[in-house]
C-alpha cells in the first residue's frame, strides 16, 4: 500500500506538499547548530545548494532528490545497492505493456523520433510534440498517472507524420509494415480520444474490466473474470490469486498468461532474475540472502505461494541497511484490484528520521486497543510492524517517475495479521518535494486566516509527516477481517482500494489529535494536528480540485478517499457547524472551527470504515463513496482552477532518477558512484537504449 503526496500503498501520489522545507541550511551568523541528521548528511556529500528542480511541461515538475548516506556503505553494501538498482530498472518496460497493450509500440515510435529527427527542432510543433513525449514518459504511456484519461498530442496527425517520415524509419517497430501502413495503424491509438479512453475505469453499474484499457484482461468481461476467480478459495492464508497474470480467452476458455520467467513478459523478467542473483551474492546477511532467493524463485516459477514466502521472510530481514521491493505490487491499476503493478524501490535506511516513525510503530498495540472500531474488529495481537524511514535510491515502474511518500507492505492480509509488516516514510522524497513547495504560494492563497496560515507553515511539514507514518506504520496494519469473509477484492470490489485508503488515512486523522503522540515525543503540541486537520480538510474539500478538468468527477482511489473523508465529516458535522465554508472577498475557504468535534466525526467514520471491510459489505462502502466521494461542485471547482492558476505552479511533481555507476578495475568493482542527472528527456532516452527487453507483443 502506498501513500503519495500526487497517493498508493507502499507509496501516496503527491498533491502540492503545504509546507516549507525541513532543512534549511544556512550560513548566517545567528544559525542554529546543525541537527544530527545535518551533520551526518553534510558529511555525506550533501549538498545544499543542490537544485531539486528540473524540466516543467504541461501540468508536470520534475524534480530530483540526493542520496545522503550511500557514501558511507561499505563496498559490499554499494555492490548490492548497484544491482539491485539495475534489476529495478530492468523491469521498466513491462509496466508500460500493462497499462496498454500497445505501451511499448508507442513508446519505441516515439524514442525514434525524439532521437533521430533531423529537422527543424524549434518550431511550435515540434515543442508540442517534446511536451508530449514528456506526458508519455512522466505516465508511463498515452493516459494521465493520475487521472486515468488519454491524452492527445497538441500538434496535429499531419505534422507528426511528418516527423516520423523523416526519422531513421529502420528503427521503427513497423513490424514489416509499410511507413505509410503503419502511420495508419497507429494513428488511432494517438489521435483518437475513443480508442483506449481509460487505462482504470471505476464508473458504478458498468463492465469495469471491459472499459478499462489496460493489459490485464482480453476478451473476457468482468462478470466472467469473477466467475474464474471465484473457484479459487481465498479463506485463510490464500495466496493473492491473480496478481501476477493476465486473464484471456482462449478457444472459449478463460487462461492465465503468467508473469514469470518463460512465460509472459520472461526476457525483461530474465535480466531482473540475472541481477537478483548477483545481488544475493553480497546480502548483507543470511536473512536477506534467503528473502532475495525466493524472489528469484518467484520470478522462475511464477508460484504465488513463493511469493507469499518471499513476503514473510522479506517482513522478518529487519537488520539490513539496505532493502528493496520489487515485484507484482499493487493493484490501483485494476479497476476490479487483482491484477499487480510491477514497481521497484531500492532504499537505505535513514537513521535519524528513523527514529520518528520506530516511536510509533512501537505503540502499535496501544493505538489498536484505543482505535474507536469495534472490539471485534480489533487485532488481540499486533504483530510486528517494523517501521523507518528510508533514503531512495531509485524507483522504477509504477512507483516512478510519479513516487509514493509512504509504503506500507506486504499487502495479503493474512501475512500482515501472522507476520507483521513493514512501514515507511521516504525522507529524502519528501524533503525535495517540501523544498520544492516551500515557495508554493498555496498555502496563502487557501489558509482561511492568519492564524491558520502560520500554524500551517511552521508545522504542516511534521503535521503531514506524522499522518503519513500513522497512515502507514499502524493504519494498514490495523484492524481484522471477521472470520469467514472473503478479500476485499472479492468483497468490496472495485471500491476496495478506495476504502482502504480512506481508512488508513482515518487512523492517522483520528489518533493525531491524541495526547499519546506528546507523550511518547513525536509531536511538541497539539497545534501540528490542528495544522493536520486544516490541510487535510482544506485538500479533501477544494484545492485537490486543482487536478481535474472542468467538468470531470473524481475517479483516482486516493482523491475519492480524501474527498469522502473530507466530505462526510462536513454534511455530519454540520448541526454543530464542526467545518463550514467561508466567504471572504469573493473567495471561498474552508473553516474548522470545532477541532475535537471533527476528531469525534472521523473516529465515527473509522468505526463504519473497519465495519465495512470487516464484514464485507459492499453496498455500505459504495453508497460512501459514490454519494461523498466522487461529485464535484462544478461552481466551486471553477473558483478553485481560476485562484489555482494565478500561481504559476505545477499541480503534479515526480523525479528524475539518481543514477549509479560502477567504477573498474579490470573486472573489479572498486566503488559505486551516485551521480544526479539534470535532464528528464535525456534519461528517457537512455533507459530506453539500455533497459528494452520485451518485444512490442506481448
Amino acid at each position: 500500500m502506498k501513500f503519495n503526496i500526487n497517493q498508493k500503498k507502499w507509496a501516496v501520489p503527491v498533491m502540492v506538499l503545504l509546507g516549507t522545507q525541513i532543512m534549511v541550511p544556512t550560513n548566517s551568523a545567528t544559525a542554529q547548530p546543525k541537527t544530527a541528521k545535518q551533520q551526518t548528511m553534510q558529511n555525506d556529500g550533501y549538498d545544499p545548494k543542490f537544485k531539486v528542480e528540473a524540466e516543467a511541461f504541461a501540468d508536470l515538475q520534475l524534480l530530483r532528490y540526493q542520496v545522503p548516506g550511500f557514501k558511507s556503505l561499505s563496498l559490499q553494501q554499494k555492490k548490492l545497492s548497484y544491482y539491485l538498482y539495475q534489476a529495478a530498472l530492468c523491469g521498466r518496460d513491462i509496466i508500460y505493456d500493462q497499462k496498454s497493450k500497445n505501451g511499448i509500440l508507442l513508446r519505441k515510435t516515439l524514442e525514434t523520433v525524439y532521437g533521430t529527427y533531423k529537422g527543424d527542432k524549434h518550431t511550435d510543433n515540434w515543442k508540442k510534440f517534446e511536451v508530449y513525449c514528456g506526458r508519455f514518459w512522466f505516465s508511463n504511456g498515452n493516459h494521465h498517472h493520475y487521472s486515468n484519461e488519454k491524452f492527445l498530442p497538441e500538434c496535429p496527425y499531419t505534422y507528426f507524420a511528418e516527423i516520423i517520415k523523416h526519422s531513421d524509419t529502420k528503427l521503427l517497430p513497423t513490424d514489416g509494415l509499410s511507413v505509410d501502413m503503419f502511420l495508419e495503424k497507429i494513428k488511432p491509438l494517438i489521435y483518437d480520444p475513443n480508442v483506449e479512453p481509460k487505462v482504470v475505469d471505476q464508473r458504478p453499474n458498468i463492465d469495469n474490466v471491459v472499459n478499462s484499457s489496460n493489459n490485464f484482461y482480453e476478451g473476457v468481461t468482468q462478470s466472467e473474470v469473477e466467475t474464474y476467480y471465484a473457484t479459487f478459495d481465498t479463506k485463510g492464508n490464500a495466496p493473492s490469486w491473480g496478481l501476477n497474470s493476465k486473464v484471456v480467452k482462449v478457444n472459449g476458455k478463460i487462461e492465465e498468461k503468467v508473469w514469470k520467467s518463460g512465460g509472459m513478459y520472461g526476457a525483461a523478467i530474465d535480466q531482473i532474475i540475472g541481477w537478483l542473483e548477483k545481488a544475493a551474492t553480497v546480502a548483507e546477511n543470511e536473512d536477506q540472502k534467503q528473502a532475495l532467493s525466493l524472489l528469484i524463485q518467484f520470478y522462475k516459477t511464477g508460484d504465488l505461494k513463493i511469493w507469499d514466502d518471499y513476503s514473510i521472510a522479506w517482513v522478518q530481514d529487519t537488520k539490513s541497511r539496505i532493502d528493496v521491493v520489487n515485484g507484482f505490487i499493487e493493484v490501483y491499476l485494476d479497476a476490479i484490484g487483482k491484477k499487480g503493478s510491477f514497481e521497484s524501490t531500492l532504499s537505505l535506511k535513514d537513521m535519524e528520521e528513523t527514529k520518528r516513525i520506530e516511536a510509533i510503530a512501537n505503540q502499535a498495540q496501544w493505538f489498536e486497543d484505543h482505535s474507536p472500531i469495534m472490539d471485534a474488529h480489533k487485532k488481540k495481537s499486533v504483530k510486528g510492524i517494523t517501521a523507518k524511514a528510508i533514503t531512495v535510491i531509485v524507483e522504477s515502474g509504477d512507483a516512478a517517475p510519479s513516487t509514493p511518500i509512504g509504503i506500507n507492505l506486504p499487502n495479503a492480509d493474512w501475512v500482515r495479521k501472522e507476520h507483521g509488516s513493514k512501514s515507511v516514510s521516504l525522507s529524502n522524497v519528501i524533503h525535495a518535494y517540501n523544498v520544492s513547495s516551500a515557495k508554493s504560494g498555496m498555502l496563502d492563497e487557501f489558509a482561511v486566516n492568519k492564524e491558520v496560515l502560520d500554524r500551517l507553515k511552521k508545522y504542516a511539514p511534521l503535521a503531514s509527516d506524522l499522518h503519513t507514518d500513522m497512515h502507514e506504520c499502524i493504519g494498514h496494519a490495523s484492524g481484522q477481517i471477521n472470520p469467514g469473509v472473503e478479500t476485499t477484492d472479492k468483497t468490496l470490489k472495485n471500491y476496495a482500494s478506495t476504502l482502504e485508503e480512506a481508512r488508513a488515512d482515518l487512523v492517522g486523522l483520528y489518533f493525531i489529535m491524541d495526547q499519546k503522540l506528546i507523550e511518547i515525543g513525536v509531536m511538541p503540541s497539539m497545534d501540528v494536528a490542528k495544522a493536520e486537520y486544516d490541510s487535510y480538510m482544506m485538500n479533501g474539500l477544494m484545492t485537490q480540485l486543482t487536478r481535474l478538468k472542468p467538468g470531470e468527477q473524481l475517479e483516482e482511489a486516493h482523491m475519492r478517499n480524501r474527498q469522502t473523508i473530507a466530505r462526510w465529516a462536513y454534511e455530519h458535522g454540520k448541526a454543530d457547524n464542526v467545518v463550514e465554508f467561508v466567504k471572504k472577498n469573493g473567495k471561498t475557504y474552508v473553516q474548522v472551527n470545532d477541532y475535537n468535534k471533527l476528531r469525534t466525526l472521523f473516529g465515527e467514520l473509522l468505526k463504519e470504515m473497519q465495519r465495512i471491510k470487516s464484514e464485507g459489505d459492499y453496498n455500505a462502502g459504495k453508497d460512501l463513496v459514490e454519494n461523498y466521494g466522487v461529485k464535484v461542485d462544478p461552481t466551486l471547482h471553477k473558483e478553485v482552477l481560476q485562484r489555482f492558476a494565478k500561481l504559476g505552479i505545477k499541480p503534479y511533481k515526480g523525479f528524475v532518477q539518481p543514477k549509479l555507476e560502477a567504477v573498474m578495475n579490470g573486472n573489479e568493482i572498486t566503488d559505486i558512484k551516485v551521480t544526479y542527472p539534470e535532464s528528464f528527456y535525456h534519461q528517457m532516452m537512455e533507459y530506453g537504449k539500455k533497459y528494452a527487453f520485451l518485444p512490442t507483443v506481448n
